[in-house]
């Protein structure tokens, strides 16, 4: 029998937002965004990290934040759905989220909001690498990056059953 490999969760909160007056659904990346973006993509790909499967908020700067993080990939993702539920998900509902990817999947990213994206993050490390979890409870800042590892399926991840393998903020990218 061969052993299976962990899977892992990607959490991504959106890069600095812009204020103009516009609906929160569609403020854009501000300059530190777009600057911010593709160091987070730069950091995802010297992890070797390429997600089989991103689900990405539907907000302008959630969409913004994925398109200049995917650029800097070594390879282009496999599939990325705009996901209505992500926009002020909680952590409920983000858990719902991660229970109905495919069993196929095995690096799944989410590119979502805060205050939902560090308390998944936090809620599902049941134990961590080194001082990753203090780092996440002392804020999870925009364009961060947070990388979970699970065992057994997708509909079995629940509070408490991920190790936080890394976390990674602006200025550590």
């Amino acid at each position: 029998m061969t052993a299976v490999p962990p899977r892992r969760i990607v959490v991504l909160r959106h890069a600095k937002a812009d204020w103009p007056a516009v609906a929160d659904h569609d403020r854009p990346l501000a300059e530190r965004g777009r600057r911010e973006a593709p160091a987070a993509g730069q950091w995802l790909a010297g992890a070797g990290i390429v997600p089989d499967l991103t689900l990405c908020s539907t907000a302008a700067r959630t969409r913004e934040t994925w398109k200049l993080v995917a650029h800097e990939l070594p390879r282009r993702p496999k599939k990325t759905l705009y996901e209505d539920r992500l926009y002020e998900a909680s952590t409920g509902e983000l858990i719902a989220l991660i229970n109905q990817a495919p069993e196929e999947v095995h690096d799944l990213m989410l590119v979502g909001h805060n205050p939902g994206v560090q308390g998944l993050t936090e809620l599902l490390a049941g134990s961590s690498e080194g001082d990753t979890l203090a780092q996440v409870r002392r804020g999870f800042p925009t364009a961060a990056v947070a990388v979970l590892s699970v065992d057994g399926p997708w509909k079995s991840v629940e509070p408490g059953s991920a190790r936080l393998v890394s976390f990674a903020a602006p200025d550590s990218v």
